[in-house]
């Protein structure tokens, strides 16, 4: 399969697959508990085994984990009612935008932008909500990178130092529209500052040994 073949197939079976998702978020949120503490973005916060590491540690808080793995601001922003509204969370932690970050022609003005826009929505619909908004994880261009054509291009701006840069910037934004920024990276990198090969499958996803460190750190805010 040419490369742009395997490209165009690649991006029409994520996209399926979070349609898939969203019709699932739909109908799991009409039985859902309101007034929980809500997990919300990317796939960085999908794959956050929230309630197994819970369990484990006998914390008794409920937490319905609403990401969706390659979602951008954009993604986000069209579809709220899934991803946030519906749940009428009353705490909300964000961890959207490394998508953005790392995609191609990358602006942080656009990220802020975006990100500005789901912090008004969430603030208009759920104005007693308090929201958390994540700083972005550390990478680590480790030798465990995937086959294929996105391990080519999964660096290329999605860099340490544009994380860093993005993180300053949300920590600004959250003091200016009244939300809590949590740098919950304490114990994530090595000497270097990037993330410790050890919490990695490929540089960016972390396994469930990053996330309880990750956990250890959200605690007084849970």
């Amino acid at each position: 399969m040419e490369n742009n073949d395997f490209f165009k197939f690649h991006q029409e079976q994520m996209l399926r697959d979070q349609q898939e998702k969203l019709e699932r978020f739909r109908i799991l949120n009409q039985n859902a508990k309101r007034g929980e503490i809500l997990f919300t973005g990317s796939s960085l916060m999908e794959q956050f085994p929230v309630n197994e590491l819970l369990m484990t540690r006998g914390m008794r808080q409920v937490v319905y984990n609403r990401g969706i793995g390659g979602f951008t601001t954009e993604d986000m922003l069209r579809n709220m009612e899934e991803m946030v509204f519906a749940l009428k969370p009353r705490k909300i932690f964000i961890n959207i935008g490394t998508n953005d970050i790392g995609s191609q022609g990358y602006r942080l003005e656009k990220l802020m932008e975006n990100y500005g826009k789901i912090i008004s929505q969430i603030r208009e619909r759920l104005p007693e909500a308090e929201i958390y908004m994540m700083a972005y994880y550390p990478v680590n261009e480790t030798d465990k990178l995937p086959e294929g054509e996105w391990a080519k291009t999964m660096f290329l701006t999605r860099t340490n130092e544009n994380i860093s840069i993005a993180n300053k910037a949300v920590e600004e934004m959250a003091g200016r529209m009244g939300c809590h920024f949590i740098n919950v990276n304490q114990g994530l990198t090595d000497e270097a500052g990037k993330l410790k090969k050890e919490f990695t499958v490929e540089g960016i996803h972390m396994y469930a040994n990053g996330y309880e460190v990750v956990l250890e750190n959200m605690r007084p805010f849970l």
